[in-house]
């Protein structure tokens, strides 16, 4: 049986030898799989709690606000207490894909959550074909069928498609996509026959590269901590190459098209240079303040807290979040001893897993599950610095700075979903490499 679901697995179109490409079944697969499991399982079904709010929270407020003609703006308030004025609460991409599909199927209606989360599915699926070629070109073949199934058929991987209306799967796929572009403008395939020393088309490799972190900042703009060091590692095996550093500065450019028109919107809008997003103030002193305990003090947040919402009407979304981010520094400077101890759980959370309100029958799995695919991940991470696999200190490096801000400010389990396609291929290759004792060692024992 297991030989048979393997052939399958494996199986795929006659493709030249060394050509990294993913078989699109993969694809489909993962895609029907999820549509099937949301649609049958009725997550599209959201429950009309406060006015709706759990529908997309802030991208769904903002989405409404945009369709029914109060632009970017009201992130929190119920439809019965007006609107609250322009916010840069979030970046716009989200906000502006559910925004499209209220226009077509209707505002908050179980039509437009089908389609957002089919859309969602739409992203988790490709993920999959990222995380093929990521484990072909850098590790074996074999391990890109193991990597890219297990992302398709594996629950933990469709979770967020399947049931949040956020920005998780979008991200994901954004920042997969980006590392094959990378591995692709290095031109690193073990499997080729002949080693390629420079990558087709580099310059709309560049453009697309320069397009994804544009998006990538207008979806999440916390990512964008791993851009240099992304950026910096292409150059370096790519600068004996011609016009690499001109390539390199028109995916730049690029970039900064992307990002300038929400900058200039907001400066022209709040009459303050807001750096993508203008919410960190808040979320700082909701993960660091009085009875902090690394984790999110949600019933201070303006969406729940009836006082905090009114002084962020009164004072405004710029002033209000100042003031917020002060009150956050000031504690943190007042009790250095409780926001080490807070980034410390943080950091324990992250890797482990986040409690919840759950029973123990429920958050035991949830909690294994969680752990053992971090330390797959982590201690496949150590083998293939190690053996030298190819891109290792880039994934690497992505380990190192991705969680960052969530060490520090508040952490959920859903911060670590744009570093699981990696953390799958590292577990994979981590299994794959253990080595059964010869039968003449077993025979001597």
């Amino acid at each position: 049986m297991l030989e048979r679901l393997w052939t399958w697995m494996k199986a795929e179109d006659t493709r030249a030898e060394g050509d990294p490409r993913a078989p699109w079944r993969l694809f489909w697969v993962a895609f029907a799989i999820r549509v099937l499991y949301m649609t049958l399982a009725h997550t599209y079904r959201i429950r009309p709690f406060v006015d709706h709010f759990q529908f997309g929270w802030e991208s769904g407020r903002i989405a409404r606000s945009l369709v029914t003609g109060h632009g970017y703006g009201n992130p929190f308030a119920p439809s019965y207490l007006g609107p609250t004025g322009p916010t840069a609460w979030l970046p716009p991409v989200y906000p502006l894909l559910v925004a499209a599909v209220f226009k077509l199927f209707g505002i908050y209606t179980n039509a437009s959550a089908w389609v957002i989360l089919a859309i969602n599915c739409a992203f988790s699926s490709a993920t999959a074909l990222a995380v093929w070629e990521m484990a072909y070109r850098c590790i074996s073949r074999r391990n890109a069928v193991w990597s890219a199934w297990i992302w398709a058929l594996y629950p933990a991987a469709m979770q967020y498609a399947v049931r949040w209306i956020w920005e998780m799967t979008l991200t994901t796929f954004l920042f997969a996509w980006v590392l094959v572009l990378a591995l692709r403008l290095r031109a690193i395939n073990v499997q080729a026959s002949s080693k390629e020393t420079s990558p087709k088309n580099p310059t709309l490799l560049w453009l697309l590269f320069g397009l994804l972190w544009g998006l990538i900042a207008l979806s999440n703009s916390s990512l964008l901590l791993f851009l240099p060091v992304c950026g910096v590692w292409i150059l370096m095996g790519t600068w004996s190459q011609p016009h690499s550093l001109r390539n390199a500065i028109a995916g730049a450019l690029v970039f900064l098209a992307c990002i300038a028109p929400w900058e200039i919107r907001n400066y022209i809008v709040f009459h303050h240079f807001i750096p993508l997003r203008s919410n960190l103030g808040v979320e700082a002193s909701l993960g660091n303040g009085p009875g902090s305990n690394g984790l999110l003090l949600s019933y201070d947040h303006p969406n729940l807290s009836v006082e905090q919402f009114r002084l962020y009407v009164a004072m405004g979304e710029v002033r209000y979040t100042a003031m917020r981010g002060e009150v956050a520094r000031a504690y943190i400077h007042a009790y250095p001893a409780h926001f080490l101890a807070d980034t410390l759980k943080r950091i324990h959370f992250y890797w482990v897993s986040v409690p919840t309100d759950n029973s123990l029958m429920h958050e035991l799995p949830r909690d294994v599950n969680h752990c053992a695919i971090s330390l797959a991940g982590l201690f496949g991470l150590a083998l293939a610095i190690s053996r030298r696999v190819p891109a290792s200190w880039l994934f690497a490096w992505a380990f190192l700075l991705l969680p960052l801000p969530y060490y520090l400010v508040i952490v959920h389990a859903r911060f670590r979903h744009p570093l699981e396609p990696i953390i799958t291929i590292l577990g994979v290759f981590l299994f794959q490499s253990a080595t059964p004792r010869s039968s003449t060692t077993l025979n001597n024992a």
